[in-house]
Order: C-alpha cells, then structure tokens, then sequence
C-alpha cells in the first residue's frame, strides 16, 4: 500500500496546534495564578485584613535634653473601595466635617491612576487625613453605619517651641515619586519634608508593622488569625539629639525679626551648629494637619519666602569678611609679611582703576588692614599674586592656586552639612574668566573686586561662619553637622574628622590677632562684651539691587573658643550697623546666657528696628 506523506504532515501540523494551544494556556494560567494579584488580593480580602500598625517617629532633643519635636496621635478615615456599599453619604459628611463636593471629589482622585498610581479597589485607601479628636468621636460612634470605612491611627508632629522651623522640617503625605524610589511607602504614608525630617527620615521613619485578622462571610473583624502568631510590632523611629542651643536659636529668630537674612553659630572644637537663623521664618505648627496644604501654600506664595533657607541655601556676596581668607592665602604664598606695607589714599589706585576705601592711616600692613577694614591693602595684595608671572609663570595659574586655597577652606563647594539643599556659593576658576574675556587677556585689576568679596563671589552664610570657626580653631574645622546623637548610634565619621586647609598654622594666628584688633579699636567696637575676649571683622557687601548688606563674622573667646559667627542682614547698609550687634549679642546670649544691663540698649535697638522696609520686596 502506497503511503500518503500529505497525511503525515498534516499529523505534525495539528499536533504543532494541540502543543502551542497547550502552551498558551499553560501561560495564562501561571499568569494569573503566579504573577497576577489582583484574585489573590480578592480572595485574601474576604478572609483576611491586614492592619498597618504605625510606628512612633523619632523624638527631638536640644543639646541641652530639651524636648523640641514630639509626637500626638492623629486619625485617618481609610476605604477599601470593594467593600463600600450603600450608605447615607450626607451623613457621613457631617460627621467629618466636609462638603458633599469634597466627598465625590475625593472619591474621583482616589480611583484617578495618574494622582494615584497604586489605586487598588482591594487594598486600603487613605479616604480623608488628620482627623480632629472630636471628628474622631463623632465617626467612631457611627462607623458600624459606613460599610468598608475604618479608622487608622497614627502620629503627626507637634512642637515644644515654635522654632526652628526650616531647620527642623515637617512631614508630609507621599506622593507617586516618593512610593516608587522607596517601597516602603504606600499611599497615605508619611514621610519628611525639608529640615531634618527630610535627611534623617530613614532614621525618624521606625519601621511598619502589621496585625493579620480574620473576617467572617459578611466581612466583619472576628479577631487576630492564629492569635497574632504572624503579627509583625512597629519599630519606633530613632531620637535625635540635635547640636543646636534652642534658647539660642529662639534668640536669634528674635533679634532677626523685621528683618532678611541668617545667623550661623559653631561650636569650632566640634562642627556641632549651635543656632541655624533663617529670616524670616514661621511658625511650624503651621504645616500640620489638615491645614497643611492651604499654609504651605500661602508660604510658598509669600512675598518674602519664609521657606527659603538662607543659612544654607542663600548665596551671598561675603564682602569684607572674605578678607581674612585673602590675608592668610597672601601670608602662605609669601606674597606679604607682617611688615609688608600697601598705600592707601582712600583707596586702591593702580593706573585708571580705582576702589574706593574710608579714612585711615597709610601705608598700612595686614594687622590694621583687618583692625581698619582697608580695600587698598587686599586689592594690593591680589595685584601682586595674579600678576606674579616671576613666581607663577600666568595669571592663570596663580588665580588657581589661590581658588584652591579657598576651597580648602570649604568654599566653592557644598561643606556636607547633614540638612537637604545646600548650596555650593560660587569661586571662579580661571577657566570662567578665559571664557569671558578671552585667554591671556586678563589681569588682577580685570577682577579685583573679588579681593574684597565682592564680584564674581558668593558663599552662603554657614561657609562665611565656617571660616571663622577655622580660623578660631587656628586652622582646622570638622564639617558643619546639626544633629548631635542618634539615640545609641554614632554619627558619620566626616562629623568628627579634622579637615586641614592648605594654610599653615602660624598665619591663623597672625589673622587672629588682627580680628582681636577690630575689636579693640576698629570696625567692630561694637562687638565687644565684658570680661570676654571677642575676635571679628566686619562686612559690607554691595548690592547692586539696593541698599548694601550687612555681615559680620567673630568668635569668642579670643583663646579657647566656645562659638564662632556669621550674620548676614540683606539691605541694612554697614557691617557695624546690624552684623556686628546681633553676632556680639548672641554670642554673649551664648557663653553666659544673659546681656550685661550696659549693652541692654544695643539689644533694644536690635529688637526694635525694622530692615524689610530697605529691601524693595514688597509686604505680603
């Protein structure tokens, strides 16, 4: 018999059918039995619940174990969508306080995948948030009317002194990028917003936990499931002991009201922030609860930008305070001596070029030049380092090596504080300037404004008091750091590390004594306290927008220095007139906690004046 090969075929082709059918099915049912969840989810939900318990978030502590931030209990009226049925919706609207609109609102939001993306009608969702005590009372007695509604418990913030508002932070709902970059957040949690909250929040956050209970076939809670073997406790979030001296910081808010800018205390042994002053501020309690979102958003649209950081995130010209800096890179480089002498008639003069300066004696060496304040001196000193192609060869290259000396002792770059937002200031390198005015046609006198803080430079007020906690220190600083303690851990080991510029002892020491002389007898007489060794210098820096800046920098005392200082005070004119006050204000606030009664008017004078008005902003 003759055998038929179309038959044969045919064979393989329809068993090649039965094989992919076969596949396909076997596809689809690992599909939906492995990998979907949504009938998992389904059946899990008609047996069980699953509860997330919150944790306790950590506590804040001042230096002195003063209780700063603390926790009370809130509640939220969370839905699991499959489980609503009918209910009287007016009703439920009553009793929370809130419009019809605002119920279907919400209701549209939740199930809105764009808003939020993990919306599931099987797991729970954070219907409404921070409920009051008394809306709290008023659901509970009626929840058993509101099918698929339960109250959760968790905590929010509350504050022990109303200060210390962007440095400490706040917390905030999650939104869809928080959930994703981090799985331990799902809708309705909470997490940090600026501040500390916000770069400690792995640390404050603790850790979940969960209570498993059974339902009954009408959904109702009949108890733990095997006892709560498979429960998993919360993990409270770690305390903090914070650097700063809160009675200082609460000082400070108070001598910077009425007007903009920041104050920086540190301790220079340590690194440890003793007061982080941003002006103006607000009240933190502001951003809790319900009404959060209309304050933050009447704070985000205030004229004068309470949420702007600007201890560290504001970027200022230094003016006159840069000067010490400029002192000790030109001691290092053998540019001037202690002897070395620049003239100066009202002023720095070299060809058409002038820089203005005020009355004093001439020529003049750099312990009077920092006594005095004098611009001719430093601008001197810049001609004779940037046009030394003797010692450097270009004007390039010495102009990097005095930008390294500078970022040596932290400027130009980011310092590490451990608080979000930080910015960098700015030091030019010699590459910026080649783009501007081309390669080899550029001197000292192209640029000698940045002799005296002014063109080009910017640093923000925690570099500014940096350099004066080096300079206290006689040449070495630990990076700037706000918390204290973590509960039992130790802190990073950058927040106790020595970071030495490249300038040698000795010329801290001559810089020193010139600071010591600006009290005594020169800019910042006004510094001085009684029985206490104060080192300053003074800083005006020019505003090209307005009225010219007002800063300060010091430490004290003189030898064994407790707090170094920087105060910044945008459009207040002279560095004598509100930086060189405020700063000796607060550090005698500091090391003896009072101002002796002969220096109670200069604190009057301070509380009571009003610097807003010169600032061109106008009031919200």
């Amino acid at each position: 018999m003759r055998k038929d090969y179309n038959l044969e075929k045919r064979k393989f082709i329809i068993g090649g059918f039965i094989i992919v059918i076969c596949f396909i099915y076997f596809i689809k049912l690992f599909e939906l039995q492995i990998c979907e969840t949504k009938y998992k989810d389904n059946a899990d939900s008609n047996a069980f619940f699953r509860k997330t318990i919150y944790p306790s978030r950590g506590l804040m502590y001042d230096r002195n174990g003063e209780l700063i931030v603390y926790n009370q209990p809130a509640y939220d009226v969370i839905m699991i969508p499959r489980e609503v049925t009918d209910f009287d919706t007016l009703d439920f609207c009553h009793t929370i306080q809130i419009t019809k609109e605002q119920f279907d609102k919400r209701l549209t939001d939740l199930k809105n995948k764009k808003i939020n993306p993990s919306y599931s009608s099987y797991t729970p969702q954070t219907f409404i948030s921070h409920l009051s005590a008394q809306d709290y009372g008023r659901i509970q007695e009626k929840l058993y009317r509101f099918p698929g509604f339960f109250i959760q418990k968790r905590v929010i913030r509350q504050y022990n002194h109303i200060t210390g508002a962007n440095l400490l932070g706040n917390i905030r709902e999650v939104n869809a990028k928080d959930i994703e970059k981090d799985d331990y957040y799902r809708p309705g949690d909470y997490t940090g917003d600026l501040g500390i909250e916000k770069s400690y929040e792995q640390i404050l956050r603790g850790s979940k936990g969960e209570e498993i209970l059974i339902r009954d076939a009408h959904g109702r809670i009949k108890g733990k499931y095997d006892n709560g073997k498979l429960d998993v406790a919360p993990v409270s979030g770690k305390d903090l002991t914070l650097s700063i001296d809160v009675e200082l910081q609460k000082y400070g808010e108070l001598l910077m009201q009425n007007k903009i800018g920041a104050i920086v205390a540190i301790e220079p042994a340590t690194g440890e922030i003793l007061a982080m002053v941003s002006s103006p501020t607000y009240d933190p309690t502001q951003l809790i609860g319900r009404v959060r979102g209309k304050n933050y958003k009447e704070l985000v649209n205030n004229k004068y930008k309470p949420l702007f950081d600007r201890s560290l995130m504001g970027a200022y010209p230094p003016g006159s305070t840069f000067k010490p800096s400029q002192g000790l890179i030109f001691l290092e480089e053998g540019i001037v001596n202690l002897s070395t002498a620049f003239p100066c008639y009202h002023g720095y003069v070299s060809g058409r070029l002038k820089v203005g300066c005020h009355s004093h004696g001439s020529p003049i060496n750099l312990k009077p030049a920092l006594q005095t304040s004098c611009n001719a001196y430093f601008c001197w000193g810049l001609k004779n380092m940037i046009d030394s192609r003797s010692r450097y060869g270009s004007p390039d290259k010495a102009f990097e090596i005095w930008k390294n000396h500078l970022v040596s002792m932290g400027y130009g770059y980011k310092l590490g504080v451990d608080l979000p937002s930080e910015s960098r200031g700015f030091i030019p390198n010699s590459a910026f300037y080649n783009k501007i005015y081309g390669k080899g046609h550029w001197s000292a006198n192209t640029i000698i404004s940045i002799a005296i803080g002014q063109g080009e430079i910017l640093a923000t007020p925690l570099q500014i008091a940096n350099l004066a906690a080096t300079i206290a220190n006689r040449g070495y600083f630990i990076t700037p750091h706000i918390v204290k303690k973590i509960s039992n851990d130790t802190l990073p080991r950058k927040f106790s590390e020595k970071r030495i510029p490249t300038i040698k002892r000795q010329h801290y020491v001559d810089v020193v004594e010139g600071m010591r002389m600006a009290v005594i007898g020169g800019t910042c007489r006004f510094a001085a306290i009684p029985n206490i060794e104060v080192c300053g210098k003074t800083g005006t820096a020019q505003n090209p927008h307005g009225r010219d800046h007002s800063a300060f920098i010091g430490f004290a005392p003189m030898n064994n220095p407790k707090i170094a200082i920087c105060v910044y005070v945008e459009n207040a004119g002279f560095g004598a007139t509100f930086g060189v006050p405020i700063g000796s204000l607060m550090m005698e606030k500091y090391l003896t906690r009072e101002i002796s009664p002969g220096r109670k008017y200069i604190e009057d004078r301070m509380l009571n004046s009003n610097t807003i008005i010169y600032s061109g902003v106008k009031k919200h």
